[in-house]
């Protein structure tokens, strides 16, 4: 009996309607093909589930950031195509979910920061993303450096104008995917999202462009937590807990009708993030 070979984790989708073929021939480049979307999350419950979490599983690290990340998993469990990306104007989809973040060593002016990068998969919990991402965060501010770091110290060395043409090669090996998997690997641009944290620095979220040079077709950026006083339909007056939430996307990889559905789904898990305790019930695959 012939062994099931295993899935490829990355693969070009081949059924989509005629309409989402020719856009990237029209639209080429990923920063011009670029939406942005602003909306609020209301705070309460995810501080009351960090909380709990922190005091009665001695998850003591885990912050917004594990959370909103471990909803964008689920999310991907069920709608995959906001996991698709697009190399020489061909639609893929990835089956693995790779999350890249900007970090410090030390909140100081003077301490550099990096990027690091975490694989999981569809079915991940707040406890894989939580083992996962710590364990990137804390090798990292033990032992600063590492392959991205190392990568970019290598390329930093080399004359600009021999660099522009350098940059312009690995460009060309990109769009052809003919790219090292080692460069892949470490390469914060090739990713499923990219998600920052303006609250950690106190300041509201921006809208962060995307990079022509990679797969990244998420950027997310959430700021400090807020409070305001709003009115009720009765009358009423109640204090709101939120955060400011922006995207930006790459309108290319799946219509606005399956986005708008998507962020909503996104946004109801973290209305009841206890659900992110267990993987989902079924894993949805993509189109072929």
């Amino acid at each position: 009996m012939m062994k099931n070979k295993k899935k490829k984790d990355v693969r070009r989708v081949k059924t989509l309607p005629p309409m989402s073929v020719i856009v990237p021939f029209i639209m080429k480049d990923r920063v011009g093909s670029s939406n942005l979307m602003y909306d609020k999350i209301n705070t309460v419950k995810l501080e009351r589930y960090i909380k709990e979490k922190q005091v009665s599983e001695d998850m003591k690290n885990l912050s917004m950031m594990h959370v909103l990340i471990a909803a964008y998993c689920r999310l991907i469990s069920q709608r995959p195509a906001i996991n698709r990306f697009i190399r020489g104007q061909r639609v893929y989809t990835r089956r693995s979910i790779e999350v890249a973040l900007t970090i410090k060593k030390e909140m100081t002016l003077e301490s550099p920061d990096t990027v690091v990068k975490v694989t999981l998969q569809p079915d991940a919990t707040i406890y894989d993303v939580y083992e996962a991402l710590n364990k990137e965060i804390v090798n990292y501010r033990d032992n600063p450096g590492g392959d991205f770091d190392n990568t970019a110290k290598f390329l930093s060395y080399i004359p600009a104008l021999v660099l522009r043409g350098v940059i312009s090669l690995l460009t060309f090996l990109d769009y052809f995917n003919l790219l090292p998997k080692f460069l892949q690997k470490v390469s914060p641009f090739h990713c499923s999202m990219f998600i920052t944290s303006m609250g950690s620095l106190g300041i509201p979220a921006i809208y962060h462009h995307l990079y022509d040079f990679g797969t990244c077709p998420a950027f997310i950026a959430f700021g400090a937590k807020r409070r305001r006083y709003e009115v009720n339909p009765d009358g009423s007056v109640y204090k709101h807990q939120f955060m400011d939430v922006k995207f930006t996307l790459d309108e290319r990889i799946c219509d606005g009708y399956y986005y708008a559905k998507a962020l909503k789904l996104w946004k109801s898990f973290l209305n009841d993030p206890w659900c992110l305790d267990v993987p989902p019930e079924k894993v949805v695959e993509d189109i072929d």
